[in-house]
């Protein structure tokens, strides 16, 4: 006669079936499960995502010995590391080359903004038709953006957001749409973004009470918001919406420094050391976020006044020597110095990528068009060994020729250097049971 504690339920029969597929394909992958002395510690990540793809053959990885129709009217400057060069228009970032790991070999053969937006910041395949070039809008059954993911298996103070996005990802069109992989998908509002999607320059609309609106009316409009976007009263879904809201109000009425909000709390000396501009603002509010214990903080970017964000199918080298590598060389540099001056830099992780490279070969408009082929990563801090070239491109750009890397095993490795181990489960909206992500951690850039 069977034993009670020899019955094997069905769930049990599938949940070990599951654990062993994970297994054999973790096995087969080569990574073993990651115990948590080899994982990272960083606390916080901070990505920079320079939208409309930025060249890397104009950045870190110029080609000086190409055509000019390749290379380009740049030249390369000494960076304070022997043997790492950086283009001339990023003096300030050559100088703390240091802190900065270069990824060259960054890789996928697609080229449409929407499906590698999604690919890029989920580890997963999109479902935009392939070179279809079309924006779907955030959906429950989207896999969620990184920022997400963190919030729900990282963050652990709920009186703060877990994931801040300034602004939201926006693909560029007219009007600019709010793109699939950039919210919370399949793990519900709970862990969707606080959105600034206005100028962080100015007073920012919608995160204090007017007057005349007292916090029980305030409670009363929430209620009903989240009922107009489809969640009935009373539910699980309004009470993490909710949830979300509040955690959100509680956050821009905490005091200390002028409220969290508040850059007039910078010195007027810093403010000008990160750039004016709402890019250098918006990194500037980055550090503030963090500094504050917010896990992870986009600043998905592509506000610029006279170039059409990083898109630069035409007028590539005026566009980049006016504005996009000034702002970036002053935001990003600012960033990193003052993270280190407050000792915030070996426990934040920050990543800056867009989501392709650009064309080798410069088109008859002066720019560079799409090129998914091959791109470059840059990342500093959390753990990452500073001063340090990781993979390689062939001689014009066009693919790598040392240690290509995927989108999903750029999405481990930032789960990697966060304490999280991409093999660990999540579930989607069907409670399928799925890894965090399906790429293998970039070890070589720790």
């Amino acid at each position: 006669m069977t034993q009670p504690s020899q019955i094997v339920s069905r769930r049990q029969l599938l949940q070990a079936g599951t654990l062993s597929l994970f297994g054999a394909a973790a096995a087969a992958r080569g990574d073993g499960a990651e115990s948590g002395e080899r994982r990272g510690r960083a606390k916080h990540c901070i990505l920079i995502y320079l939208l409309g793809g930025p060249p890397h053959q104009d950045m870190c990885d110029l080609k000086p010995h190409a055509p000019a129709e390749i290379r380009g009217p740049f030249t390369g400057i000494d960076t304070n590391v022997p043997g790492m060069t950086f283009c001339e228009h990023l003096p300030k970032l050559a100088g703390q080359a240091d802190k900065l790991a270069v990824l060259r070999s960054l890789t996928f053969p697609n080229h449409d903004h929407p499906y590698m937006i999604y690919h890029t910041l989920t580890g997963r395949i999109s479902p935009v038709p392939l070179g279809a070039n079309t924006v779907l809008p955030p959906s429950r059954s989207d896999f969620p953006h990184m920022g997400a993911v963190v919030a729900k298996y990282k963050h652990e103070s709920p009186q703060i957001p877990g994931y801040v996005a300034i602004p939201e990802v926006q693909v560029r069109m007219s009007p600019a749409l709010v793109s699939g992989g950039g919210r919370s998908g399949f793990l519900g509002p709970r862990f969707e973004p606080l959105a600034i999607n206005a100028d962080p320059r100015k007073p920012l609309p919608g995160l204090s009470l007017p007057e005349q609106v007292s916090a029980a009316r305030s409670g009363n409009r929430q209620e009903l918001l989240a009922i107009l976007d489809g969640h009935p009263p009373k539910s699980r879904r309004t009470r993490e919406y909710l949830t979300s809201r509040e955690t959100a109000f509680q956050l821009t009425r905490s005091s200390g420094g002028g409220g969290l909000f508040d850059l007039d709390a910078e010195s007027a000396s810093l403010r000008d050391h990160y750039g004016r501009d709402r890019f250098g603002q918006s990194t500037l509010l980055a550090r503030r976020l963090v500094e504050r214990g917010v896990s992870f903080v986009g600043v998905h970017f592509n506000h610029m006044t006279k170039c059409d964000g990083w898109d630069t199918h035409k007028k590539n080298f005026e566009c980049l020597k006016d504005e996009l590598l000034p702002t970036l060389d002053r935001g990003l540099a600012a960033l990193l110095a003052d993270l280190a001056d407050r000792g915030l830099l070996d426990e934040t992780l920050v990543v800056t990528m867009g989501e392709f490279g650009r064309t080798p070969k410069v088109n008859a408009n002066g720019g560079r068009d799409h090129w998914g082929h091959c791109g470059s990563v840059l990342l500093s801090g959390g753990g990452v060994r500073g001063g340090n070239f990781v993979g390689a491109s062939d001689k014009i750009g066009a693919y790598p020729t040392e240690r290509p890397v995927s989108p999903p095993d750029v999405v481990a490795t930032i789960y990697h250097a966060l304490g999280l181990d991409p093999e660990q489960l999540m579930h989607d909206q069907l409670a399928r049971p799925l890894p965090l992500s399906t790429g293998r951690v970039v070890r070589e850039l720790f």
